[in-house]
C-alpha cells in the first residue's frame, strides 16, 4: 500500500469548497470526467465515473466504480474506487484556516490487487512518485474546482 498526502489553503469559506469538492457533478470540466451517482451522495451512495462527456449515454459495462467511504457534511469525504488491478482511495478533509479561509487536506492512498510480493516492491518506487504526483495534482486543481462552482 502507498500513500501521499498534501495540505492547501484557499481563500474560500468551507461551505463554497465542500460544494467545489465533495459534491459530485454530473460532469467535472476541471478533470473532464462524467459521474453517475446511485442514490444520495453520502457514506455507501455508490459512483460510477468515465473520461470524457456522458451527454446522456449509460457509462459502459466495465467502467470504474466507486463509493463513498466516509461522510461528514463540511469537514471530511473519502471515496474508494476500485479497478481491476487496484484500488485507489481518496480522502478529502477541510478544516477552518482563519477567516473565509479553508485549509485542504487530500490524503491518496493505493492498494494493489494483483501481483506478487517482489512486483510489488520492484514497482513500489515508482507507484510512490505517482500517488505524490496524484496528490499535488489534486492540490493544484482546487481554485479551478472552486471557479467551477462560484460561476
Amino acid at each position: 500500500m502507498t500513500t501521499a498526502s498534501g495540505t492547501r489553503e484557499v481563500p474560500h469559506p468551507r461551505e463554497e469548497v465542500w460544494r467545489a469538492l465533495a459534491v459530485l457533478e454530473t460532469y467535472c470540466a476541471v478533470c473532464d470526467v462524467s459521474y453517475v451517482l446511485s442514490g444520495v451522495a453520502g457514506k455507501g451512495a455508490s459512483f460510477v465515473c468515465v473520461p470524457g462527456r456522458l451527454d446522456g449515454r449509460a457509462p459502459a459495462a466495465g467502467a470504474p466504480r466507486g463509493e463513498i467511504v466516509e461522510w461528514e457534511p463540511l469537514r471530511l469525504v473519502a471515496t474508494r474506487l476500485e479497478l481491476t488491478p487496484e484500488t485507489w482511495t481518496t480522502r478529502i478533509e477541510l478544516a477552518d484556516a482563519g477567516e473565509g479561509t479553508t485549509r485542504v487536506t487530500v490524503t491518496v492512498t493505493h492498494e494493489p490487487r494483483t501481483g506478487g510480493r517482489l512486483v510489488r516492491r520492484l514497482q513500489r518506487p515508482g507507484m510512490q512518485r505517482l500517488v505524490r504526483r496524484t496528490v499535488d495534482g489534486e492540490l493544484d486543481k482546487l481554485p479551478a474546482h472552486i471557479a467551477q462552482v462560484a460561476s
